[in-house]
């Protein structure tokens, strides 16, 4: 039986879906994660703790582990496990990714600066010091521009600016997130220029450095600020077949040039003026519970196709599924504590909907954007076209109704 480690950072949404692929694979699981989770627990021995926050650390507990027990495969879930996952692949001697291209995936400067080196189309970037002019690095690359950290993920801390102004109130901003975040407030920040036109997401995976393209997403909310809170995804994308081999060759390249080699990838990518622009790679699946839209060959789950790739299962079949997919992320309208969420048995029974998950519990704060880094749940459809899709995702959303209320003096946070 295959033995695979599941690096699953403690605040992960996605820890049934792969327990529940790894089991219809016949894949043994070991669960690593910051603390030992209440599915670990029931794992017995087949749980380890690691310090997610430090990756040679955590690859030296997965390297131990598999001293006792060989191991065929490190997995990392989501964005946190994606270094240490590399790192412990490499000193095991199994298929992995470079740990310096895992990293530069993890640092938006070191992205940027590999992906012009390389010639890939990108938005025009300085990176700024803490004393930096962010007005005159605005001026430079030209406005509007968009501020944003170089380490955190989930648009939190992205930030569009229209006037020189605008750039450095942004950037304040953004140090004041980071400091949040636990990271320095002086930490190097980037300042881009913005790219107008439609955003389109690109799952894939990578074998033997070779780019197998899962799904295109179309996005058909604008994305223009001031702030990139996204909402739906739906696939078949809608846009020309030349127009997606525009994309998929841009993301192709940034892979390549990063020198990313094996497993899966999620890219963002603009459609400006001058041909598709690449915004972000991630050496990682789709995030939250988005993987949910996706089915291939015979109903198999994207988690399966990960998982199938990491041991050496047989993958012959990734052709998504014929029917069209979709799913909505709910966003949160504003900060304070969580209420009510109303109208969800309404929204479950919109035509076209397969499902809606609440995953923020009544009376926990919640953070809108750009301080946030959650959503509250995600609305699943399936159709026959993509418009019918958006079509159920947006009625679903209608009958949602979002009570946040302000915390109070004195509240304490859950």
């Amino acid at each position: 039986m295959p033995r695979v480690v599941l690096l699953l950072p403690t605040g992960t949404y996605r820890a049934p879906d792969f327990v529940r692929a790894a089991s219809a694979l016949g894949v043994e699981v070991v669960v690593a994660s910051e603390h030992r989770q209440a599915m670990a627990r029931a794992m017995e021995h087949r749980a380890l703790v690691v310090a997610l926050d430090r990756p040679d650390a955590a690859a030296d507990a997965i390297v131990e582990l598999a001293r006792r027990t060989p191991v065929d495969a490190v997995v990392a879930v989501d964005e946190q496990g994606v270094l240490a996952a590399a790192l412990a692949c490499q000193r095991l001697g199994l298929a992995h990714n470079p740990p310096e291209a895992v990293a530069a995936t993890r640092d938006k400067a070191a992205l940027r600066r590999a992906l012009s080196a390389g010639g890939v189309r990108q938005p025009e970037f300085r990176v700024a010091g803490e004393d930096a002019d962010l007005a005159g690095l605005a001026a430079e690359v030209g406005l509007p521009c968009v501020v944003k950290p170089r380490s955190l993920s989930g648009s939190r801390g992205v930030i569009r600016a229209d006037d020189p102004a605008g750039a450095v109130a942004a950037g304040e901003r953004v140090r004041a997130i980071l400091a949040e975040a636990g990271e320095a407030r002086g930490s190097p920040i980037l300042v881009e220029a913005f790219v107008p036109g439609p955003e389109v997401a690109v799952e894939g995976l990578l074998r033997g450095g070779a780019l197998e393209v899962l799904a295109v997403f179309d996005k058909p909310d604008p994305l223009e600020g001031p702030y990139f809170e996204e909402t739906i995804y739906v696939t078949p994308s809608r846009l020309p077949a030349s127009v997606q081999e525009e994309v998929a060759g841009v993301v192709a390249a940034g892979v390549a040039v990063l020198g990313l080699v094996e497993g899966p990838i999620h890219a963002e990518v603009r459609l400006g003026a001058q041909g598709p622009v690449l915004l972000e790679v991630a050496a990682r699946s789709i995030g939250g519970l988005c993987s949910r839209a996706l089915r291939f060959g015979a109903g198999i789950s994207l988690e399966e196709v990960i998982l199938r790739h990491a041991v050496g299962l047989e993958l012959d079949h990734l052709d998504r599924e014929a029917r069209a997919a979709g799913v909505m992320m709910v966003p949160i309208p504003r900060s304070g504590v969580l209420e009510e969420v109303r109208g969800v048995e309404r929204a479950r029974a919109v035509p076209g909907v397969e499902g809606v998950e609440i995953t923020i519990p009544k009376g926990h704060r919640v953070q809108a954007l750009p301080e946030g880094d959650r959503y509250l749940g995600f609305v699943f459809a399936r159709a026959g076209s993509p418009q019918a899709v958006e079509e159920s995702l947006r009625t679903a959303f209608a009958c949602l109704g979002v009570v946040v209320t302000d915390p109070g003096p004195g509240a304490v946070r859950r």
